[in-house]
């Protein structure tokens, strides 16, 4: 497979999660905001939904200009990826209708402590930083990657800040 195939085929899957993604998390955040759901204040929310596909797209256009990764770099990051959207995705099923792509808490619903939970307090961030290394990896882009890893690990400092205010406000 081409350099170019490879880069297709993972902006295909990357891009093709997100959309799935993002229709998933916009039906359950009406769902949230029906049942009386609190979006508080101080999210990064709109900075993430920017940084988020950018980060993937940096690396593809810098793998472009680098060229293609040896093959055992190209399968470690795409068993990564995959590993990484295996986690993210037990922790969106896990959370149900209460996963979305912004803080949002129903007020006297019970804390999510199955699936992922019972062992991480933040598994679908850990698959979020796992996909944007597997992609890193897959695109041959160490610069980017390094840079992506840090400014969203950055972001999700803030939001899981953010996050843990909010759940203990509604725990009281």
């Amino acid at each position: 497979m081409s350099g170019w195939a490879i880069r297709a085929a993972t902006a295909a899957v990357v891009f093709g999660f997100m959309i799935v993604e993002a229709l998933r998390a916009a039906r359950n955040e009406r769902a949230q905001r029906a049942r009386g759901g609190i979006e508080p204040p101080g999210d990064v929310y709109r900075l993430m939904r920017l940084v988020y596909p950018g980060a993937f797209l940096a690396m593809l256009a810098e793998g472009a200009a680098r060229g293609t990764p040896s093959p055992s770099v190209l399968l470690g990051g795409a068993l990564v990826f995959a590993a990484s959207k295996a986690l993210k995705w037990w922790a969106i099923l896990s959370l149900g209708s209460f996963w979305t792509f912004r803080v949002i808490v129903v007020p006297g619903a019970s804390l999510v402590a199955r699936g992922p939970y019972r062992w991480l307090r933040h598994p679908n961030y850990v698959g979020v930083l796992g996909e944007l290394a597997g992609v890193a990896a897959i695109a041959g882009a160490p610069v980017s990657g390094v840079v992506a890893l840090a400014v969203f690990a950055a972001l999700l400092v803030k939001r899981i800040a953010v996050e843990e205010r909010a759940l203990a406000r509604a725990a009281r």
